[in-house]
């Protein structure tokens, strides 16, 4: 089963922090109602082995990422599956220990003077879930190995490479990339360009 993070008991979604408000940063569930928020570094699952965020954590992600959410949230529902946010907006500070434990810019960002991907909140990592239970994409979140990448063919089942293809297409009619080196992370507009660090609370 897949745990989930719901929007509060009234529908609402609480809003984000004055800092984040500031940084053009949203509550990914005002874009994704429905959206399954599954943050493995409010945990200790995850390639570190630690916990990197706190246990309240939110997807935060730039609002310009929020039409293009949408829009592939609703082509997935149509076909069954629900989006689920394995990270989205992450601190400076967490991505320096990343590459501290994993320093190998192939699987983990070189933290720069300049916040990019994820540390601009306009990167996301993301699966589908089914009937409550996360869908067969051939690997696991953050497996550093050639089946991981986008389009692996080689140990990966042929379920397995059409459900990718699921997530990509929707995806990409969102306008969101997928990055080729791991079937889970998408870029969104802009995600490469570099720009101020953010000092943002993600909760």
């Amino acid at each position: 089963m897949v745990t989930e993070v719901s929007a509060a008991p009234d529908g609402a979604v609480p809003p984000v922090s004055a800092q984040a408000r500031a940084a053009g940063l949203i509550d990914v569930r005002t874009a994704v109602p429905d959206a399954v928020v599954d943050l493995r570094y409010a945990t200790a699952d995850n390639f570190v082995g630690i916990q990197l965020y706190p246990a309240d954590a939110r997807c935060l992600v730039h609002e310009s990422l929020a039409p293009g959410l949408a829009t592939a949230a609703a082509a997935l529902r149509r076909q069954g599956y629900r989006l689920v946010f394995w990270d989205c907006y992450r601190p400076h500070d967490v991505q320096v220990r990343m590459f501290e434990a994993v320093p190998d810019p192939a699987w983990v960002a070189q933290p720069s003077a300049y916040a990019r991907s994820h540390e601009s909140g306009r990167s996301v990592d993301v699966t589908l879930a089914a009937g409550g239970r996360l869908v067969d994409m051939g690997t696991g979140f953050d497996d550093f190995s050639p089946r991981a990448t986008a389009y692996a063919t080689e140990g990966v089942t042929a379920a397995a490479q059409a459900n990718r293809a699921v997530l990509r297409t929707a995806m990409a009619a969102g306008g969101l990339t997928v990055y080729s080196g791991e079937w889970w992370h998408f870029d969104g507009p802009g995600a490469g360009e570099p720009r101020p660090i953010l000092d943002v609370p993600v909760n």
